[in-house]
């Protein structure tokens, strides 16, 4: 199978596979107050992360490209409902350009579209510096997304299986590319520890990436004749990933959480949990796959409006503010914070004005 038959597989699977009802953001609850003190018109919802400053902190994370017409269409609705919206954006992963030219297209689509627009070029860690610099220069990239996907490589039939070097590969490129660098998980989460030695680099950002959205394992184990069933229920959650790599990065990295976000009440839980911007996948796609460009940009300013109604409701102005809402964690994540030494009651005990 080619590497663009590859990707339209991951995107026609990604759409077909039926939507958990619940995920960790489920776990979450906003303590209310009842005098916020606020009002819908003062809301400001701005936010800078690492180098990048963004009018909005909802970042349509990357997805497609390299899979010929139908994604360089996909990218194309999915760049306008970027400029529309002011949210940034991460296109797929740009190895098929580099081994088959003719997908550029696919991917600089993006730029023509979105001229002024904050867009993150993307390579797995297997990159090497010069491709992390062909990657930027293809769609003028204000930065670098480098996914870690090691479940997904070993379930893939043709996958990697060798991973050493790694995170000397990444440390060289953070130190030497021009644009920052963010480090992003594809569904199985950023843990403490890995956040941890990410610290010890140049690397900016980090993307939590936690299970709960799209599950790449469930998608590469349909194209084994012999699935690895164990890895589709493997790694960590949305909820509990944004929690270990917000207190590894102690705010010398800026995080954003993603895994399974739908909406922008889940949003505003990824910031309230500590997290500076949000990541969501899947139900962009699906937007922009029912309706196309205007579907797509429909779907992110709804997210963009629940968002502000959320900051307004706990009274929070500006989303720093946000962060000191106080929250109620409940179920698995409360069990699996608490193993991993995280006292979840220091989130409901938080106070707005700290």
């Amino acid at each position: 199978m080619s590497r663009a038959e590859r990707k339209k597989d991951h995107i026609n699977y990604a759409l077909s596979a039926e939507t958990e009802k619940k995920n960790s953001f489920d776990d979450v609850r906003f303590v209310h107050n009842s005098l916020p003190g606020t009002s819908v018109s003062q809301i400001d919802q701005s936010v800078s992360i690492g180098e990048l400053y963004l009018s909005s902190p909802i970042i349509i994370n990357a997805m497609t490209g390299g899979g010929g017409k139908e994604t360089e269409r996909m990218n194309e609705c999915l760049a306008a409902a970027a400029r529309d919206t002011g949210a940034a954006m991460a296109v797929g992963s740009q190895m098929a350009a580099f081994k088959d030219p003719a997908e550029e297209r696919t991917y600089n689509i993006v730029r023509k579209v979105n001229k002024d627009g904050v867009i993150f070029a993307n390579l797995g860690s297997e990159l090497t510096l010069e491709q992390a610099k062909q990657a930027v220069d293809m769609i003028d990239a204000n930065a670098l997304q480098i996914h870690l996907n090691v479940i997904q490589e070993l379930v893939m039939p043709e996958g990697d299986r060798d991973f050493k070097g790694a995170l000397e590969t990444i440390s060289e490129i953070a130190a030497s590319l021009h644009v920052p660098v963010i480090i992003k998980e594809v569904g199985f989460g950023l843990s403490y520890e890995t956040v941890a030695q990410l610290k010890q680099t140049d690397v900016q950002v980090v993307d939590t990436g936690g299970n709960g959205g799209t599950n790449f394992a469930a998608i590469e184990n349909k194209r084994r004749d012999e699935p690895f069933d164990f890895f589709n229920k493997w790694g960590l959650a949305a909820v509990p990933s944004i929690v270990e790599s917000v207190h590894a990065a102690s705010r010398s990295i800026s995080v954003i959480g993603s895994g399974g976000v739908r909406n922008g009440y889940d949003i505003a839980k990824a910031i309230a949990l500590g997290a500076d911007a949000a990541g969501i996948a899947g139900k962009v796609l699906a937007a922009a796959d029912q309706g196309g460009k205007e579907g797509a940009k429909r779907f992110i300013t709804k997210c963009q409006e629940e968002l502000k109604m959320v900051m307004t409701a706990v009274g929070a102005e500006r989303i720093m503010d946000l962060k000191y809402a106080p929250l109620v964690l409940t179920g698995e994540s409360k069990h699996w914070l608490e193993e991993r030494g995280f006292p979840p009651s220091n989130y409901s005990r938080k106070r707005l004005g700290n």
